[in-house]
């Protein structure tokens, strides 16, 4: 199994040419932004005739990248620079103007979208339910790629939910309601129920944002267990350069809607690259009881 992108651009102006994004109803039901409407499309998407408009401002430009089975990785970069965007192209949501997203040598967009759904799930930075759903109800929703038109869910499909929320530390909380959860428990909610889906990719925005120090660490260490353990494929965009250096194999550098540098984290991961992305100098180093590299921001540029 692999996920690529293929001399890929995005351009958000494009739309004044006549190209649209994916229709929003992609998303499932309950107004989740991530498991079951993530992945794919109803048909193919001709690339070959669909260019930006000239004034578009392209987020993602010639991008070309590939995601290895089993591989944890990090798109790192500053602000704007199109790691969302990337993601978004990766998971369906959105359908690149040039190029084109693969699985497994197969174009993603030529997928059924429920099919991809059932191989690719979504950890959006938000996720705010239309309705005032449990914590279970919440983590059901990841299982509704897999059930047919008006099926509810049977046994089968509470024994997975009961055991993506004991994967993520959770079950205690299945009977409450989602809304009244701190967001270091909401975040390993939505986490719980995108595993629910059973995909073989996990694709995560920002996942430790917004949380503080020791819910950071026990995301960080969640989602590294989970990567060993169950063999997901994760690709997660951060501005955490510490989270990324600790847990992920490969980094995917970005800036200006470009990849700099893709590759393992220690050659990627260098102060000089920190330099190029963020005009900071930093102290790039492997901390001996912390077991991975470390980054410490020194000044900027």
């Amino acid at each position: 199994m692999s996920l690529a992108a293929r001399r890929v651009s995005y351009g958000y102006g494009a739309a004044k040419a006549g190209l649209h994004d994916a229709p929003a109803r992609q998303r499932t039901a309950g107004a989740l932004a991530q498991p079951g409407g993530a992945a794919g499309h109803s048909g193919p998407f001709d690339t070959a005739a669909a260019r930006p408009a000239a004034t578009a401002s392209l987020a993602v430009r010639d991008v070309s990248v590939a995601i290895a089975r089993g591989s944890l990785t990090a798109l790192l970069g500053p602000n704007g620079c199109g790691k969302t965007t990337l993601l978004k192209l990766l998971s369906g949501v959105l359908r690149p103007h040039a190029g084109e997203i693969t699985l497994d040598d197969h174009p993603l967009a030529g997928i059924p979208r429920r099919l991809a759904a059932q191989r690719i799930a979504v950890v959006p930075q938000e996720t705010h339910p239309a309705f005032d759903y449990s914590v279970l109800e919440m983590v059901l929703m990841g299982r509704h790629p897999h059930l047919r038109a008006f099926q509810l869910e049977g046994p089968g499909d509470l024994t997975i939910a009961r055991d993506a929320l004991a994967s993520t530390g959770t079950s205690h909380l299945a009977d409450r309601p989602y809304m009244t959860l701190s967001g270091g428990e909401k975040q390993r909610v939505i986490i719980a129920s995108a595993l629910a889906q059973a995909p073989e990719i996990l694709l995560l925005d920002e996942p430790t944002a917004s949380l503080d120090l020791g819910y950071q660490l026990e995301i960080a260490s969640l989602l590294a267990r989970l990567n060993r353990q169950r063999l997901v494929t994760m690709v997660l965009a951060t501005h955490d350069l510490n989270l990324a250096a600790s847990v992920c194999d490969t980094v995917i550098a970005m800036r200006d809607g470009r990849v700099l540098a893709a590759g393992a984290t220690a050659d990627v991961l260098t102060s000089s690259m920190v330099r190029r992305l963020y005009d900071v100098d930093a102290d790039v180093a492997f901390h001996e009881r912390a077991g991975h590299l470390t980054v410490v921001p020194v000044s900027r540029q």
